[in-house]
């Protein structure tokens, strides 16, 4: 035996320093398709994160869930062309929209993630953190927000971590023996039955997809858990159902016969509470116990004053039917509705706090974090401007207001309109800017005049003969004397109006037209009560509101 031999110890002879280092450095070998069933992990962590974070959520504020708060935030920082082309492509289906458009991008982010971890643990360990970072900002810097809020985000965070990391582990186990058909004994082996040799591939992969099985059931059970609790823990709605409104010190005055548009199909004049429009910046609708609801009047005033939901109830009520038009509103558009309106006076408020000379706004905000800037004469002369606590004949549905919302007759929504309202600051333009003035609309928004052809629709196929045209027109607070209605380039032919119900509901109107075959197109313009005929100059909604003749295209057979 050589010197080199006897080197060796006996059970060694055959491996040789290079092969030892060769059988060190040997890499591991990713798993077939370790990638995606990275990008799977991600996923199912991601659902763990808000899934457990809404069951907690449910002994929170509703503001404190994940989803709503980043949603609440995206909505915050939505440029205004992104968010009118939302209105105008999605209606009022904008947050579902919305909703859709983060479920895809939280997808995404989570799937990176999940291979990022697999690859590299510590960077999936500080994406996951930075993303809880972003949520649990977005949580308290919502209005109405406690620091402990954040707990919900805090806790699904790390749950989320925690399975990210089981399923991590289990990933680079089936690394560690990708292949193991080559070390395995021999069917005749004593080995073969020894019932800790380690699983193939065949069983890494199956113990994989049962462990992420197990973590999306339960995290589909956490998320329904939450909703669950959270509703059963909440007695809002059954509170609003039962709440008893009070009779108005000054009524309604009766509807007139005539108000509805003869023409079949016009929408009724009257808005049922379920078809009314609903645009605000609200992805969950505010819950307010009426026990807890507190309208702060403060700013430029003598004295201020703080009302509770019952000072409301025991006031001098007005009911008045208002129209109502959103900013975002297209030409012919259906963001805008007719409902009866019951509510304190808030010309009475004003009266009350006695705001100081050189005040001219009052900064209205909502629980959720919405404000509006009012003229502050507009509050105070004698349209019916007031703090709603009803809405055709019932108390505000949660998702319009409830408790209580400003309806102010003649202004647009974004300026006037605030739900689930609880502050009211008098003050200046000058001083404050309002939530959609900071982002590029106008701090002033009058209703402009409009007529709106509602039958035919556009594109429709009609009947020749005799077809009635209708529609609706609105100027609040200016009323409507005048529509207008053209054919193709023919001359402006003068509409029959419906009846006049006040100068702050829109009025509807049609026209009877013999159509003979072919395309041909529809027109309508308004005159207000102003003599102002309605501009044919055409704007977008930003910064204060559409105008322009709405032309409509039909077709003759």
């Amino acid at each position: 035996m050589s010197r080199g031999e006897a080197d060796h110890p006996p059970g060694d002879r055959l491996r040789t320093p290079c092969m030892k280092r060769h059988n060190k450095q040997k890499p591991t070998q990713r798993p077939q398709g370790a990638t995606a069933l990275a990008a799977v992990a991600g996923v199912a962590a991601a659902g763990v994160v808000l899934s457990v974070a809404e069951l907690a959520g449910a002994f929170f504020t509703a503001r404190a869930a994940p989803a709503i708060a980043l949603g609440s935030t995206f909505i915050d920082f939505t440029p205004p062309w992104l968010k009118d082309f939302a209105i105008d492509t999605f209606g009022t289906n904008d947050k579902t929209a919305l909703f859709v458009g983060m479920a895809a991008t939280i997808l995404v982010l989570a799937c990176v993630l999940g291979v990022v971890a697999y690859r590299k643990w510590a960077l999936g360990v500080a994406g996951v953190l930075l993303m809880g970072a972003v949520i649990v900002a977005s949580v308290v810097t919502r209005a109405g927000v406690k620091p402990f809020d954040a707990i919900p985000a805090l806790v699904g965070t790390a749950a989320g971590l925690a399975v990210l990391r089981l399923l991590a582990t289990r990933l680079w186990r089936m690394q560690q023996r990708p292949d193991m058909s080559a070390d395995l004994p021999s069917r005749d082996s004593k080995e073969s039955t020894n019932p800790k040799r380690p699983e193939g591939p065949a069983a890494s992969r199956r113990a994989f997809f049962a462990a992420t099985g197990v973590t999306a059931a339960a995290a589909v059970l956490a998320a329904t858990g939450g909703r669950l609790l959270g509703a059963a823990r909440s007695n809002v709605a059954q509170a609003r159902e039962s709440l008893q409104l009070p009779a108005p010190a000054k009524p309604a005055p009766a509807v007139p016969a005539g108000v509805q548009s003869r023409a079949a199909g016009v929408t009724p004049w009257l808005t049922p509470t379920k078809d009314f429009y609903r645009v605000d910046t609200a992805l969950s609708v505010p819950e307010i116990n009426v026990q807890d609801w507190e309208l702060r009047v403060h700013g430029l005033v003598e004295e201020e004053v703080r009302l509770r939901f019952q000072d409301l109830l025991d006031a001098e009520l007005i009911e008045s039917h208002v129209s109502l038009t959103c900013v975002s509103d297209p030409v012919g558009g259906d963001l805008a509705g007719n409902a009866k309106w019951l509510g304190m006076p808030i010309r009475e408020v004003l009266k009350m706090v006695r705001p100081q000379a050189g005040a001219d706004m009052v900064l209205s905000t909502s629980i959720d974090g919405f404000s509006a800037s009012t003229p502050l004469e507009v509050l105070q002369d004698g349209r019916d401007a007031m703090l709603a606590i009803g809405m055709n004949g019932e108390a505000l549905p949660l998702e319009h207001g409830y408790p209580v919302r400003m309806v102010v007759p003649g202004l647009y929504g974004f300026v006037s309109a605030t739900k689930w309202v609880v502050d009211l600051e008098v003050t200046r333009f000058a001083d404050s800017t309002a939530y959609w003035t900071q982002r590029g609309w106008s701090e002033r928004g009058p209703i402009k005049t409009m007529a709106r052809v509602e039958v035919p629709r556009p594109f429709a196929k009609v009947a020749a003969g005799r077809v009635t045209i209708g529609g609706a027109a609105w100027a609040q607070t200016r009323g409507i004397t005048k529509v207008e209605v053209q054919i193709d380039n023919g001359p402006w032919t003068e509409a029959e109006l419906s009846t006049e119900a006040s100068l702050i509901t829109w009025r509807q109107w049609s026209f009877d037209w013999d159509a003979t075959a072919g395309p041909h197109y529809i027109k309508a313009r308004a005159t207000d009560g102003a003599g102002e005929l309605q501009t044919d100059q055409r704007a977008d909604p930003v910064p204060d509101g559409s105008s322009g003749w709405q032309s409509v295209m039909v077709t003759v057979e």
